[in-house]
């Protein structure tokens, strides 16, 4: 049987085509992204042109695709109209719309409340105070909606004619009451938005039917192909790295760098909340999840190749490697730098878009494959700083699986083991959002029994690095110095 997964990001969409467990086709396709002062932006409407486009692409090579399963980025909305058609372009996470109507939204429900009921401290970052403000700045637009959708269920309904959403997505509202798994009366009522308006909030993995008629055509694939809710691309990547239990959490060793660790019950609020990490529920019943990010992992690697190592580019492509094997053989770890990895602002645990990067301990005998790896200790340095503040938590993984390009760094994967003292399983899975996505569409519609042997089948380990000892502790010196350096360079930053 051949499924595929639908992958919606924010600056392109992706679906992938697997039969058995093995890749067999990939179809990708860019949107633009708008950016003005303060305002960013997507096109909804030319997210579902370009949904459309690449199931069109694959259905054309794989007419026989059974199950067609819907994964996307969160936080952003859109209002549509009955059919489905957006009405306006959707704010992004970063636009800066909507923090006054959080600030109201807040002063009515308290911070801590809303924390404990929605599982994500107020910000204007989730959906919620942005509909708010559209209501408030469009009111033409708001009366005219019958839909608010998320990207997921705006491709959901569009090819099926369902309006539902999976509770991870839901999660990323700040109006998704995470104990009860349903919206939040109270949330909505406060906010003075319509909660009819909402898709119906359905477990991971869940089935929305067949294509529509009209969806069969533009597809090319049959009606009788179904479609399923997966759910928010931080799941589903946690599902392909194999990580059903709290004893193992995930490395999403991508752009960005993301540890996401599995609870068996909803976490200490007061503790969450102080560290900016969102609860999210799992795909497993009773459990859920939490995201400890920096904005800036591979993407900070990437930024020093580009940047400062245009020399060693050049040698590495004359002794036939890539620039990382030359920066990462040229150099010794720990380099005693101290790098903040802040490049594009602070995730978790600030929340700190003013933050900015930095690299202190620079000598004249620095060299480029020392900063390089200066890098990449910053990254793994603001991960330990993140288990931390979430040790009160209650985690208590033991392992990590790492996915993504930076899991293909025998000296990155090493260096992590080293440095949070925790064993790194590299899986052989370049994007585990893709397989997550395939792993439940699979097992919705029968391919598998469970997501168990969709693991046995699609998830595979390279590599285990253990912790040294010695290492460790020459790391955790280092890493006191480094817990200092945010609150001690933030204030020359400004606002």
């Amino acid at each position: 049987m051949k499924i595929a997964g639908l992958d919606i990001g924010t600056t392109g969409c992706k679906i992938t085509v697997f039969e058995g467990g093995e890749k067999l086709d990939r179809a990708y396709k860019e949107y633009p992204v708008i950016h003005q002062t303060g305002q960013h932006e997507i096109d909804a409407s030319a997210v579902l042109d370009s949904v459309f486009a690449v199931i069109r692409e694959v259905s054309e090579r794989h007419g026989d695709i059974e199950a067609v399963g819907v994964t996307s980025f969160g936080e952003t909305f859109v209002l549509a109209d009955g059919e489905g058609r957006p009405l306006h372009t959707a704010m992004l996470y970063t636009d800066s719309r909507g923090s006054e109507q959080c600030r109201e939204l807040t002063k009515k429900l308290g911070a801590m409340h809303l924390a404990e009921t929605a599982g994500v401290k107020p910000h204007e970052m989730y959906s919620i105070p942005k509909i708010m403000w559209m209501k408030e700045q469009r009111p033409e637009l708001y009366q005219k909606a019958k839909h608010i959708f998320l990207m997921e269920d705006l491709i959901v309904f569009a090819l099926t004619g369902t309006a539902q959403i999976d509770y991870s997505l839901a999660a990323r509202t700040m109006g998704f009451d995470i104990h009860k798994l349903r919206w939040s009366q109270e949330i909505f009522e406060a906010a003075g938005i319509d909660m009819g308006l909402m898709s119906s909030p359905v477990p991971t993995g869940t089935c929305a039917g067949t294509l529509t008629k009209a969806a069969a055509e533009k597809t090319g694939l049959p009606e009788r192909t179904m479609v399923v809710s997966i759910s928010h691309d931080q799941i589903a990547a946690a599902v392909g790295a194999g990580v059903f239990s709290s004893e193992i959490a995930v490395d999403g060793a991508g752009t960005v760098e993301c540890i996401t660790p599995i609870y068996d019950e909803i976490p200490d609020m007061e503790v969450m909340a102080r560290g900016n990490y969102a609860v999210v529920p799992y795909v497993i019943p009773g459990k859920y999840v939490c995201y400890a990010f920096s904005y800036t992992g591979g993407a900070l690697i990437q930024w020093c190749v580009d940047t400062i190592a245009k020399k060693e580019k050049e040698q590495a492509a004359e002794q036939g490697i890539s620039v990382h094997e030359l920066l990462e053989k040229n150099s010794q770890s720990p380099t005693g730098l101290l790098v903040l990895p802040h490049f594009a602002g602070a995730a978790t645990p600030y929340m700190d878009g003013g933050s900015r990067g930095a690299v202190l301990g620079l000598t004249a005998e620095t060299g480029t494959a020392d900063i390089y790896r200066g890098c990449m200790e910053g990254v793994v340095y603001e991960m330990m700083l993140n288990l931390e503040y979430l040790k009160d938590s209650g985690i208590h993984f033991h392992m990590l699986h790492a996915t993504g390009g930076g899991a293909r760094s025998a000296e990155w994967m090493q260096m992590k083991a080293d440095i949070l003292g925790t064993a790194v399983t590299a899986l052989d899975v370049a994007d585990a959002g893709t397989v997550g996505s395939a792993m439940l569409t699979g097992t919705a519609v029968g391919c598998f029994r469970n997501l168990e042997e969709a693991a046995a089948c699609m998830v595979h380990k390279r590599k285990v690095y253990e912790p040294r000892k010695e290492m460790h502790e020459k790391y955790m010196e280092i890493f006191q110095r480094y817990k200092q350096v945010y609150g001690a360079v933030r204030p020359l930053m400004g606002d």
